[in-house]
């Protein structure tokens, strides 16, 4: 495809991107589906594109004034990471002496704003949690893309053996830094149709969403319920776990989340799993089971942002008011599988949120009113057991914090209890 086409396919996606209506993997999914001729170098290109935009909206829009020309077109310009020269073909002598001027700006003279790329509610916020050295931190990692991390399946192999036959396919996969079962992958390279992909044998799964199941750490045996499954990431890392015996639920009120389940459910070689959708978190199979569960693992709903290198649309697409609703929610679901509990088990409250207010006030609210009925634990000491590495550096205060900047993770929290 010549490209001029290519490019202008580029400021159609950003321009649908932009709208904001609809998460940001799903609008590039949609639009490639009604693309045929595109090449995966091509695709690459749009995409990655499109994503730089997204990270680096303040900036690009900024820059974009002093332009000529439709801005989708110029954000693009700004944010292309495909070959240069492919791009330089496209560009008249106005546009090319723009771009260069744009690209010859020295960032640490601009203003905090168009350096960090976040929206004022969230930017307050962060600040608020952190000093400005860490806070400068974030925001650099949260603005680079994430690696691929790999979760190998334990119950079908090894992690050796998977790191092997992936350096014979040509991929450089080192093991993650603390979960036992990852593999860190850089770049995208495709694996949808290499053996161990095929057999089950990994999953994509960063490795902060595997150090969750980790610290749930449920036995051979156990009844363990995952309250908010979604897509079965953290349900199949359990399952494996539990070496595919006793019983494990894999419940959401998402019938279309537990849909996705399905082909990797099979390809994993777990028959212990029970998926099933609720109808909100009081749902009869709630009832039915509370008091006899012996790991609750409820990674809630959340804003998701700590996921921003991987989904940077979330940061313009979510607001206060939106995490207040999610507050409520998140308090509401924790409760609730907080009565599944038989004595002496384990409850997981977790997010892939950055924001104390769906994490430790979260957290801190649950435990003021259940201190009768549960014991906190600590999870440094809690991953140690569960063979995690430098395990002591995931604890912050007695609960899981992971951070991009620090661990190489998505942003992630946890705390536990064990019902007394």
């Amino acid at each position: 495809m010549r490209a001029q086409a290519v490019l202008e396919l580029a400021v159609e996606l950003l321009r649908r991107l932009l709208r904001f209506d609809a998460p940001a993997d799903g609008v590039v999914s949609a639009f490639f589906r009604t693309q045929r001729g595109l090449g995966p170098r091509e695709r690459h290109a749009l995409a990655e594109t499109a994503y730089a935009v997204l990270r680096r909206r303040l900036l690009y829009q900024h820059l974009a004034q002093s332009g000529r020309g439709p801005l989708e077109r110029r954000l693009v310009l700004l944010g292309w990471q495909g070959e240069d020269s492919f791009l330089q073909g496209t560009l008249d002598a106005d546009e090319a002496a723009w771009l260069a001027r744009c690209r010859a700006i020295d960032p640490a003279t601009l203003p905090d704003k168009l350096r960090h790329n976040l929206p004022d509610w969230l930017a307050g916020a962060l600040r608020a949690e952190m000093d400005a050295e860490a806070f400068a931190a974030l925001c650099q990692a949260l603005l680079q893309p994430a690696p691929l991390d790999l979760r190998v399946n334990v119950l079908k192999t090894k992690r050796e053996a998977v790191q092997r036959e992936l350096a014979e396919a040509g991929i450089d996969a080192q093991p993650t830094p603390y979960s036992p079962w990852g593999l860190r992958v850089q770049g995208k390279p495709a694996l949808q149709k290499l053996g161990v992909f095929t057999r089950g044998e990994v999953e994509v799964q960063d490795e902060g969403s595997q150090l969750l199941a980790l610290l749930t750490d449920p036995k051979r045996g156990e009844m363990v319920v995952d309250f908010c499954a979604g897509a079965g990431g953290k349900t199949l890392a359990l399952g494996a776990a539990m070496r595919n015996t006793g019983r494990l639920y894999a419940w959401d009120t998402s019938g279309h989340r537990l849909d996705a389940m399905k082909p990797r459910l099979a390809r994993s070689g777990l028959s212990n799993v029970h998926p099933a959708q609720l109808a909100h978190e009081r749902d009869e199979r709630v009832k039915r089971l509370a008091g006899k569960i012996d790991r609750v693992l409820v990674d809630a709903p959340c804003s998701g942002l700590g996921t921003l290198r991987r989904n940077p649309d979330l940061k313009w697409r979510q607001s206060p008011q939106a995490i207040q609703e999610l507050q409520a929610k998140q308090a509401a679901i924790l409760d609730s599988a907080a009565r599944l509990l038989k004595p002496g088990g384990r409850l997981v409250y977790a997010t892939c949120s950055p924001l104390r207010a769906e994490n430790e006030d979260v957290a801190d609210a649950f435990q003021a009113a259940q201190a009768a009925a549960f014991e906190p634990l600590a999870a440094g000491e809690l991953l140690a057991q569960a063979h995690v590495a430098q395990a002591a550096d995931l604890d912050a205060q007695g609960r899981l914090r992971l951070w991009p900047q620090r661990h190489g993770t998505d942003g992630f929290f946890a705390a536990v209890w064990r019902r007394r």
